[in-house]
């Protein structure tokens, strides 16, 4: 039976179609959309169609595919590209499957968290509803309080080789400049995703980009960079793997609204000679 697919899709659907012996695969092999021509031709005869969702399936294309055709997939939540009332009169089966902006899930993974502070911990206690299987964190020395997310004290090297989220919320210090490395990036495991919110430098944005580039990792969540903003025409703004935030973790109106009473209360103790609620102590 014939077979026709309107797009590249993901090698384990092409594996299961080419494996299963009973159709005859054509693939519009593009990652562009499909040109209307290229869709009426390629759907001459099918048995099947496996479409997405910028392609669209009315009455024309029912018509050029002819009478053999006896099922459409789409690799799609919607299905409003899909004459679907036209589909159901000619008898056709359509399904849908959901794998557009796919990444990896929290539940049954192990997450590190470098810098178990009170930022660390604030993460930690988020992620449990998620079925995280193993927290692991590193720094300077054990926690007593981690036992409250069930947290595991490891070494660096053993938290970045076995994570598959690797969360940095240490604080910059010159023990942590440049900590995310090329050495650092080549430990972790090739599906693993990393997320900075810390500070900008603690990261070689260079080797970041060479191991997201190079398919060493899998992506990168960035909320600081350095510079921030970082420039327009920076190189880790061009991956499709990196996602480059505004520096927001703390961008509530409440939270803003803290920080200005602190810095205020600061800054007045600091004229009259108080002790101040907030020093940095050099």
């Amino acid at each position: 039976m014939k077979v026709f697919i309107t797009r590249r899709i993901p090698q384990e659907g092409m594996k299961i179609l080419s494996q299963a012996g009973v159709c005859k695969v054509s693939l519009w092999d593009s990652d562009e959309p499909v040109p209307r021509a290229e869709l009426l031709k390629g759907v001459e005869g099918a048995h099947g169609l496996l479409c997405l969702l910028s392609d669209k399936i009315d009455t024309e294309v029912l018509d050029a595919a002819g009478p053999n055709l006896k099922v459409i997939s789409t690799l799609s939540v919607g299905f409003d590209h899909m004459a679907i009332d036209e589909i159901k009169k000619r008898g056709g089966w359509s399904t849908w499957k959901p794998l557009w902006l796919c990444g990896y899930g929290l539940s049954g993974s192990t997450v590190g968290v470098i810098g178990l502070g009170r930022i660390g911990m604030a993460i930690a206690r988020r992620l449990k509803p998620f079925g995280v299987k193993r927290l692991l964190y590193s720094g300077r020395t054990a926690k007593s309080y981690a036992a409250e997310v069930e947290g595991e004290y490891v070494p660096l090297d053993t938290l970045v080789s076995e994570s598959d989220f690797v969360v940095v919320s240490c604080a910059l210090t010159p023990e942590t400049q440049g900590l995310c490395n090329k050495d650092f990036f080549s430990k972790m495991k090739n599906t693993a995703v990393f997320i900075n919110i810390s500070r900008g430098a603690v990261v070689n944005q260079e080797d970041l980009y060479q191991a997201l580039s190079s398919g060493q990792i899998a992506c990168a969540g960035l909320d600081v960079t350095t510079p921030e903003p970082l420039p327009t025409d920076h190189p880790l703004l061009t991956l499709k793997n990196c996602v480059v935030l505004p520096h927001i973790g703390s961008a509530t109106y409440s939270t803003r609204g803290i920080m200005a009473e602190l810095s205020a209360n600061n800054l007045l103790a600091g004229l009259q000679g108080t002790d101040m609620p907030s020093e940095l102590k050099f």
